[in-house]
């Protein structure tokens, strides 16, 4: 009974999302109610794994392409994280203009000139052999062995490959090399910082090991199913699935950078209008791959310029939420919405979002205006990240440094357009409920 939960004290938000519904409690009383759920149904222990397997069987298609996008893409998380602010830290260090005018801080001060080479070696080991860290987590959730999946990704950015970065010109200049073997030619090109080849080949891997493992016997499995995999993927991951997904995924990504730098402010300020009901879908997981083949190819993207409106939408969020807080009445809204704000302005936006924003729906309207406005505003700058992080106001560190001050300058317009506009939206609601009290 959903509108009994919502009328609760202890309740913060209720909500249905990725095939689970949801009760916001808040910390501390959680795991009070937890315990006593336990001992009602008779469960001693649930995972997060248990509940996400039960909620999936209730995702239609689409849904299960972005959990199982999520499910491959949010345990690397980190370590692109770590790469991107560590690429960030190295573009401060060695941008012109940025602090001294004319000069980067190397060229200002040449004995930090190989702490900036070091920094940018490991800001780029992830994206290098981002291809082992995918290999290992998606032949994990398509079902196979994923060291033999962290090997498919080894294998493609072996250092006897031409770097996956020089394919281009190489290709241009018609320098690459090639394997011969009986009368077949098979190009010797890495597949670093790539996406979508990674993802087939896992796939393929992992479906021929299941398949190996029911015909080989038990007492040869261990020799021959590691071999026959490697060599079988191998063999289709060089011959066909890597070029084609190859194409796919340049085609992708300059589909993606043609449509931010042609639309503008308008495409800018749409994605701003429609981040927000993205979420509440769950579909803003599949950004993760997308976002990470965008950090991946940073010399040709410029980075991502998904994060920053993330970030513009979550701001808003958190202001329209600290309006209502401001000029509401009921107590148990106004304790929820102190807590959200802050959250949704830090990047969490769910208990904002669930809690307060769609409940009352006006400050929903307010936050997607803020969210539209701002995000014109920083892709008339081109503002991009290098990383990923918390979209919201920690998020600056993940900003390109010459995006710094569109970015801070979007983040203030997000908060006043979504506070003001949900403010003037708030007494227009109040006028209309006193209306139809006269009329009644």
């Amino acid at each position: 009974n959903q509108e009994a939960l919502d009328k609760m004290d202890d309740v913060k938000g209720t909500f249905s999302t990725g095939g689970q519904f949801q009760i916001i409690l808040g910390s501390g009383i959680v795991n009070k109610v937890y315990q006593e759920l336990t001992k009602l149904t008779g469960l001693q222990e649930m995972s997060t794994k248990d509940v996400k397997d039960a909620g999936s069987k209730n995702l239609n298609q689409i849904q299960r392409l972005v959990k199982l996008l999520s499910d491959i893409f949010v345990p690397i998380i980190p370590a692109i994280v770590a790469g991107g602010l560590l690429m960030g830290i190295n573009n401060v260090l060695t941008a012109k203009d940025l602090i001294i005018e004319g000069k980067s801080l190397i060229d200002a001060y040449p004995e930090i000139a190989d702490l900036a080479a070091l920094i940018n070696t490991f800001a780029n080991a992830a994206f290098v052999f981002l291809p082992i860290l995918i290999g290992f987590s998606a032949t994990q959730r398509f079902g196979g062995n994923p060291y033999l999946g962290a090997t498919l990704g080894m294998l493609m950015v072996h250092p006897d490959l031409l770097n996956g970065w020089g394919y281009g010109s190489a290709l241009v200049n018609g320098e690459i090399p090639v394997w011969s073997i009986f009368g077949f030619e098979i190009e010797k090109v890495g597949y670093q910082g790539t996406v979508l080849p990674v993802l087939a080949a896992s796939f393929i891997l992992a479906k021929t090991e299941q398949f190996l493992r029911k015909y080989i016997p038990s007492a040869l499995d261990n020799l021959l199913t590691p071999l026959l995999t490697i060599f079988i993927t191998g063999i289709l991951t060089f011959t066909a699935v890597g070029p084609i997904t190859r194409s796919a995924g340049n085609l992708l990504t300059d589909g993606l950078v043609w449509l931010y730098d042609t639309t503008g402010l308008i495409g800018g300020a749409l994605f701003g209008l429609v981040y927000a009901p993205i979420v509440i879908t769950g579909m803003h997981h599949s950004f993760i791959a997308v976002e990470t083949q965008l950090l991946a190819e940073f010399a040709k993207t410029g980075g991502s310029f998904i994060f920053p409106v993330a970030a513009m939408s979550n701001v808003a969020q958190g202001a329209a939420t600290l309006a209502v807080f401001m000029i509401i009445n009921d107590k148990k809204i106004k304790g929820i919405a102190s807590a959200a704000g802050i959250s949704a302005l830090l990047g969490i936006t769910e208990p904002s979002m669930f809690g307060v924003n769609l409940k009352l729906r006006y400050p929903f309207i307010g936050a997607i205006t803020g969210a539209a406005v701002s995000s014109a505003f920083i892709t008339i700058f081109k503002v991009k990240a290098v990383a990923l992080g918390a979209a919201g106001l920690p998020g600056i560190i993940s900003i390109r440094p010459d995006s710094i001050v569109p970015y801070v300058i979007g983040m203030v317009i997000s908060f006043i357009v979504a506070f003001v506009t949900t403010i003037i939206l708030a007494k227009r609601a109040a006028k209309k409920e006193q209306a139809a009290e006269k009329a009644s």
